[in-house]
Parts: structure tokens; C-alpha cells; sequence
């Protein structure tokens, strides 16, 4: 029996193929797409075919008829259902609470834990003394352009709202055409660095992660953490980075590397904690003239 969200998987391969399949079309060609189609249909049917050892079948005849530059628009077309296909693999993970399976959380974890007779506070005690330093590491074999990662997160972006029921984006554009628009700059944009990654290309590319993976979703964590204890949980999840500072014989990471490494980072969460705090005080229109404000929260602004 297919689970729900393999269910919701599948949907979202089969909608964003077919806007794929609809960028290939316009921009490709029809030729490239009956091509592309034709193929792909040849080499689901030899998968689910038992004698997949056959030679001459219609898959390889159809990639035979192609020319270079036909072949490498058709391997451009996989290359991008692929990564299509991940984001909405990875979507369904985020979008069943950061834990794709059920009972993997930490209420579920507290639960069986009580049920052996470790109790909530002392569940805190040994938060109170735990590190947990999920660490970004370099990846100097990182060939896909930023570019790419870019578009790829912004259709993310866009079937969050295609999923919440918004038919239009905040922009006022159609969010189908907008998603369209992505796969068509995503077909278009080159797909692989010429110039071999630096340190501080290394460091920007993990800045993403920090600032767009980490920086959201460490709060919604923590804050579910806190009701599933009853209490403010210790800080015991520490983000850290050995990119622009690891010794493991890279000759271009020195003192000076190590220095704009740890600049950046910095600059990257302090500019989030300012455009958090600047969104906090256009909600919290609150004036200390109608309301009394807490001693804590005037010493934590002067500090």
C-alpha cells in the first residue's frame, strides 16, 4: 500500500515533469520533447520488462537517432527532472514537521523515554551538559552554479504557496507561470562552473545552508522542544563550519581565510536577527506610553 506521502511525492514529480516537459517543448522544440518523451516511455517499459539484457531496444535506437547537441539537451532534461524530482522528495520531509517519518521526533522520543522511567527533568539535566554541532564541511568537487541552487529553491518557495491555495504570488504573478518561469530560467542557465571553487566560493556556498536551512528552522525547533518539555530547553544544537579554516592541506585556507570565514558568518546572522527583530517591531506596534514594559526587555534593549 503507497503511504500518503509517497502519494503527495508522486503528485509533485508528475507536476513539475510536466511543466518540464512543457519548458522542453517551447524552448527545445517539439523534436527534442517527442524525442524526449519517446525515450523515456522506451525505457520505462524495458525497466519493467524482464528481458532488460535485450540489445536494439527502442531506448538506445531513439538516443542513437540524436545528434551531439540534441543528446546534451536530452541528458540537460533528465538532469533537471532529477533534481525536480529531489526537491519534491525533500519537500514532503519538510513538510511532515522536519521529521518525514512518523515517531521520529522528540515528543515521540520523550514518550518511549518516560515509558523506561526517565522522566522530563532529567531529560533537561542531560540537555543541560549536551553539544549536538551539526558541522559544514567544504566541497571542493561542487561543480552546479549557485544560480541553479537558486532557481531550485525559489520553485520550492513557489509550491509552499501552490500548496497553501494561493493561486497568485505576493508579486501579483500567476504562481503556475511563476513556477514555469523557474524551469524555463533553469533550462537556460548553465548548468556547471568553468572556474574550479575558491575558499571564499566555499564559504558563500555555505552561507546558504546557514542562513536559509539552519537560521529558519533551529527556532521552530527549539520552539517544539520547549512544548514537548514543559520548559525552556538548554541550547545543545550548535551549527558549525570547518569551511575557510580545516587543515586538511588545502593550501589557500590560512589565518586570513579562517578571518573572512568567520566575518561572513557572522555578518550573515546578525543581518538575519536584524531583519527578524525589524519584522518583530512592525507586528508589535506597541507604545510604552499605553503599556508598561518589562525591566528584562528595556535592559535587553539598551544592551
Amino acid at each position: 500500500m503507497t503511504s500518503a506521502p509517497s502519494l503527495a511525492n508522486n503528485a509533485d514529480i508528475r507536476y513539475l515533469g510536466t511543466l518540464l516537459g512543457d519548458v522542453i517543448r517551447g524552448y527545445g522544440g517539439e523534436e527534442l520533447f517527442a524525442a524526449t518523451e519517446a525515450i523515456r516511455r522506451a525505457s520505462v517499459e524495458r525497466h519493467r520488462a524482464e528481458d532488460v539484457e535485450a540489445e536494439g531496444h527502442p531506448a538506445e535506437l531513439g538516443i542513437e537517432r540524436l545528434d551531439l547537441d540534441a543528446t546534451l539537451d536530452f541528458v540537460r532534461g533528465f538532469m533537471l527532472f532529477s533534481m525536480l524530482a529531489n526537491l519534491a522528495e525533500d519537500r514532503q520531509g519538510y513538510g511532515q514537521g522536519l521529521a518525514a517519518e512518523p515517531g521520529a521526533d522528540v515528543a515521540a522520543a520523550i514518550e518511549r523515554l518516560g515509558e523506561a522511567g526517565v522522566d522530563k527533568p532529567a531529560i533537561l539535566r542531560l540537555l543541560d551538559h549536551a553539544l549536538v554541532a551539526p558541522v559544514l564541511t567544504a566541497h571542493p568537487t561542487e561543480v552546479r552554479r549557485k544560480s541553479m541552487i537558486d532557481h531550485r529553491n525559489r520553485i520550492a518557495e513557489l509550491m509552499g504557496l501552490r500548496d497553501a491555495g494561493h493561486e497568485h504570488t505576493p508579486d501579483g504573478d500567476r504562481v503556475e507561470d511563476a513556477i514555469v518561469r523557474q524551469i524555463a530560467l533553469l533550462w537556460q542557465t548553465r548548468v556547471l562552473r568553468r572556474e574550479r571553487l575558491v575558499v571564499t566560493d566555499e564559504v558563500d556556498t555555505a552561507l546558504f545552508y546557514l542562513r536559509d536551512v539552519f537560521v529558519p528552522a533551529l527556532p521552530a525547533l527549539y520552539q517544539r522542544w520547549d512544548r514537548a518539555l514543559g520548559e525552556r530547553v538548554p541550547s545543545f544544537l550548535r551549527p558549525g563550519s570547518w569551511i575557510g579554516g580545516d587543515r586538511d592541506g588545502n593550501p589557500f585556507v590560512t589565518a586570513d581565510s579562517l578571518r573572512t570565514a568567520i566575518a561572513k558568518a557572522s555578518a550573515a546572522i546578525l543581518a538575519s536577527h536584524a531583519e527578524a527583530l525589524h519584522a518583530l517591531g512592525g507586528e508589535l506596534s506597541i507604545s510604552a506610553r499605553h503599556v508598561a514594559v518589562d525591566p528584562a526587555v528595556l535592559a535587553l534593549a539598551e544592551a
